[in-house]
């Protein structure tokens, strides 16, 4: 299904889900507008965020974990409008995000790092020794817990940051191309996580890869030009395509058709 975007409403308001957009703009650059006017709502669940690369989709994730300020419309997260900046610091409390580069001290500890990003997100002190345990147990590196962070590889740092963002047990986890670096058997540990994270909490893929989004995600939304062109189930989307599409599955076939309806020419890869 294709769904329209609406027009811009400059008046905050109150929502009832953990993400709500109504007309979302955001610009950046020189007056570049990278989403633009946005209508979406996203619940509990894990939602893959696809679109090709400059669709905006890394702007739309930093804007929803309130690293970005709307220029236009409204985003509401659990209920209140982010343009109440009085609500910012409660707000990110419950945010988990990992960005596609995050920056760390090269001479802590796995567990020093996490520990750190604890106390960023305001967490009760007696609570982040097990948190952050449990994080790191989650991404598989307890093994690794007291090694350097320049002592691992590019995979494992990868996995630190997708602890980090966990460590709070978030209920909106914002997550921008956290496979990179990932081997194959690393992503299948990932798309379990991703489901088990999912049953309690409203979580936010971005990815190119698509058989990661038909694996571990409840449901898809399709970005493009700063634009919604697609939300729904990964069977939606498969339908949406034909053999004579570019892409070597169906649920690929569905996106490369999508994003020439959406008048998007180049190639998916």
């Amino acid at each position: 299904m294709t769904l329209p975007t609406g027009a811009l409403d400059t008046a905050p308001r109150m929502y009832t889900h953990e993400i709500h957009a109504a007309g979302l703009t955001v610009e950046v650059g020189r007056r570049h507008r990278a989403v633009d006017g946005l209508d979406l709502s996203l619940g509990i669940g894990t939602h893959g965020l696809l679109g090709p690369n400059g669709a905006g989709k890394t702007t739309l994730i930093r804007t929803l974990a309130t690293v970005l300020r709307p220029t236009g419309g409204d985003l509401g997260l659990f209920g209140h409008s982010v343009r109440d900046r009085g609500h910012h610091r409660e707000l990110r409390r419950r945010i988990g995000y990992l960005p596609q580069e995050f920056g760390y001290y090269k001479r802590f500890t796995v567990r020093e790092f996490v520990t750190y990003m604890a106390w960023l997100k305001d967490m009760p002190a007696r609570d982040i020794p097990g948190a952050v345990q449990r994080a790191v147990e989650r991404v598989g590196l307890a093994d690794r817990a007291e090694s350097r962070m320049k002592a691992l590889s590019g995979g494992m740092v990868r996995r630190v940051g997708i602890a980090q963002a966990i460590v709070n047990d978030p209920s909106v986890l914002l997550l921008d191309e956290p496979t990179v670096g990932l081997d194959p058997a690393q992503r299948l540990q990932f798309r379990s996580l991703l489901q088990e994270l999912g049953r309690e909490s409203c979580v936010l893929v971005s990815t190119h890869l698509v058989e990661d989004v038909a694996a571990a995600c409840s449901d898809v939304v399709l970005f493009d030009q700063g634009r919604l062109v697609f939300q729904g189930t990964s069977e939606e989307l498969a339908a949406e395509g034909s053999v004579d599409q570019p892409g070597d599955s169906p649920l690929e076939r569905g996106y490369s058709a999508l994003l020439s309806g959406s008048g998007h020419e180049k190639s998916m890869w």
